[in-house]
């Protein structure tokens, strides 16, 4: 007996108003609560018609964590019509772990702790697909990805899913008239694994991860944008470029950084949620190409290997007029006062906003004078030391913000999420950024936290986070955070052990 759900395809319909299944087959959790756009419905018809041609036997339901990794369910084809009427389930408690996989909230008692229902006894949350990121993964055989937005089981939002949480930020700056444009300079470092197989102490339990893996070096270091220096790697960059074009993500260039291992890739600039959605798709695909060539690329800010080069996320931003698409930071003198107005909302929240812009103990160890990382909150006229460069002033690639604090393992949705909160607060209060500097290391300027414990205390601290995001986002985040880092103060390092072992 065939399928209710098998049909010509002419019977899906077509245009703007297609549906990806019969009207008999509708009426699930996506249709009961109004989910889906039109351009949704006839994104979802089109990638029913992709897995029936391509002969797809699996699809990949995926979503971004509070970390910015991506979780979820891989579905069969026979199970895809039901994923795509209702959705997927994951267990709730995903949102509420640490780095290390270990729940950081009493999730099997009545009261959570996290100030919000439907987490306890880790309850079920439904993993929506949005079939406009529809991809074919070009490195795994007959299998198709993408990516989810969250929901309660009875069809409320989740306020901690990081794309929900960008789209209203992005929702407050159209209110305000503006639209949101970011660029992306994406720094990582890849090794050679030297690993044949997977060793029992690479195994790990929920706060105590197993060994990280061994890996050899690919270039000397020293060598920025040395041409032979990338060819020697060339074979993992054609690999990246290949898997990058066929996921269609805007690649623009890959670079050869400064440190050993070091590789940079940019991508062309477009809207604020689409880049997002882009970089975890990037640090996915580079990660899982680089695998399958015998290299180990990682996104973490300073590895051991790296020598004195940490890998960061600098991103460039700038808005336009949501009703006319005009660009407002242009100006003929460096740039407009909207733009300075913005710059300065970047300055005064940034502390608060390293927690998301850089979220790991390991960031921290970037800001460090005369390293290409800032150090200190401050702004410069195309100066690559200050934290805010200001870029294309007198040019015509249009003026843009580059903030340079950023870790590569940032969630996209949060970092950009927390430009836009503190923008718009420059915006709304007409804040004034001052002169820009010209000696960034020696600038009397405040310090960029020194810690991720730091950088918790300060957005904590800053009233307008809570009055953006809610105060009961802000005490997941800093719960989430403040037990990474007590686990990090508890360790017995190897530093530690070097340095007082046998001195006392």
């Amino acid at each position: 007996m065939p399928s209710v759900d098998e049909r010509a395809v002419a019977e899906g319909g077509g245009g703007w108003n297609a549906r990806p299944l019969l009207a008999a087959d509708r009426g699930g959790f996506i249709d009961r609560h109004g989910l889906w756009s039109e351009a949704q419905y006839s994104a979802a018809g089109q990638l029913r018609r992709v897995v029936d041609e391509l002969g797809l036997e699996l699809v990949r339901f995926s979503f971004a964590d509070q970390h910015g990794v991506l979780h979820g369910k891989t579905l069969t084809r026979s199970a895809l019509a039901a994923a795509l009427r209702s959705g997927v389930t994951a267990p709730s408690s995903l949102l509420l772990k640490d780095t290390s996989g270990r729940s950081a909230f009493g999730v099997f008692s009545a009261d959570t702790g996290v100030g919000v229902d439907g987490f306890s006894g880790a309850g079920d949350i439904v993993m929506v697909p949005d079939p406009s990121t529809f991809r074919v993964l070009p490195w795994a055989p007959r299998t198709g990805w993408v990516l989810c937005d969250l929901r309660f089981p009875d069809g409320s939002r989740v306020p901690f899913c990081g794309r929900s949480i960008l789209r209203d930020q992005l929702g407050r700056l159209a209110d305000a008239g503006y639209a949101m444009t970011v660029g992306v300079e994406l720094e990582f470092h890849v090794f050679r694994s030297t690993e044949a197989e997977m060793t029992t102490d690479r195994t790990g339990t929920p706060g105590a991860p197993g060994r990280a893996p061994i890996v050899g070096p690919v270039s000397t270091g020293s060598q920025l944008l040395l041409e032979d220096g990338l060819d020697r790697v060339d074979g993992l960059v054609q690999d990246i470029q290949r898997g990058l074009h066929a996921l269609d993500l805007p690649l623009r260039s890959v670079e050869l950084e400064f440190g050993p291992n070091q590789l940079e890739i940019t991508l062309q600039a477009s809207d604020a949620l689409r880049a997002a959605d882009d970089v975890i798709l990037t640090r996915s695909a580079i990660r899982q190409i680089a695998r399958r060539s015998g290299h180990h690329a990682t996104f973490m800010a300073r590895p051991a290997g790296a020598g004195g080069a940490s890998a960061g996320w600098h991103l460039h931003q700038s808005l336009r007029d949501v009703r006319t698409g005009e660009a407002v930071f242009d100006d003929p003198q460096l740039m407009s006062d909207t733009a300075r107005h913005y710059l300065a909302g970047l300055l005064e929240h940034a502390s608060g906003a390293a927690a998301f812009t850089t979220p790991t103990v390991n960031g921290y160890k970037r800001y460090r004078a005369y390293s290409l990382a800032p150090d200190r909150i401050c702004w410069g006229a195309d100066n690559k030391g200050a934290m805010v460069r200001v870029v294309g002033g007198g040019q015509d690639t249009g003026v843009r913000l580059e903030n340079r604090c950023g870790e590569p393992a940032a969630n996209p949705y949060l970092y950009i999420a927390s430009q836009v909160i503190s923008g718009l607060d420059g915006l709304r209060r007409g804040l004034d950024p001052g002169q820009p500097v010209t000696d960034p290391y020696a600038a009397d300027a405040i310090t960029l936290p020194g810690s991720l414990a730091d950088a918790v205390d300060a957005l904590v601290g800053d009233p307008v986070f809570a009055e953006a995001l809610g105060p009961e986002v802000v005490a997941w985040y800093a719960h989430l955070k403040r037990d990474e880092f007590a686990r990090y103060l508890a360790h017995v390092s190897d530093w530690e052990q070097r340095e007082y072992f046998d001195l006392f």
